[in-house]
C-alpha cells in the first residue's frame, strides 16, 4: 500500500507539461530515490517497486509485479484529465478492466467532475 501511495504523490512530480515529456518517469524515479530514507520510509524492495513503477508508467507495459501494475492502472484510469478515455488493452488488472470501474474512474478524472 505504501508504494502505491508514494507513487500517487511522485510519479508526475517531474513532468515538464501534460503533453509530451518522455523522460518524466525517469526524473520521478530519481526524485523518489532522493527522498529515501529521510522523507520516504520504504524497504529496499519497496523502493525498487516505486522507482520501477515511476520509470515505466508511461511505457504502455501491462505485466509486472502486482504492486507496480496497480500503480500503472491508477495512473491510466486518470487519463480523462488530459482528454483521453482509458483503453482496457493498456490496463493491467481485471479490477481496472471492469467496465463499471473503468467508466466510473473515467468520469471522476474529467476536469468538470463534481462530487
Amino acid at each position: 500500500m505504501a508504494v502505491v501511495e508514494y507513487f500517487a504523490f511522485v510519479h508526475d512530480v517531474a513532468r515538464v507539461n501534460d503533453d509530451y515529456d518522455p523522460w518524466h518517469g525517469e526524473r520521478a524515479a530519481e526524485f523518489a530515490f532522493s527522498l529515501c530514507p529521510q522523507t520516504i520510509d520504504l524497504k529496499r524492495s519497496q523502493l525498487k517497486k516505486l522507482t520501477d513503477a515511476c520509470r515505466e508508467h508511461s511505457e504502455g507495459y501491462t505485466e509486472a509485479d502486482i504492486t507496480v501494475m496497480t500503480c500503472w492502472d491508477a495512473d491510466r484510469l486518470d487519463l480523462g484529465r488530459v482528454g483521453i478515455r482509458p483503453n482496457p488493452e493498456y490496463l493491467c488488472t481485471s479490477a481496472a478492466k471492469d467496465p463499471g470501474v473503468l467508466e466510473a474512474a473515467y468520469r471522476r478524472s474529467l476536469p468538470d467532475y463534481h462530487v
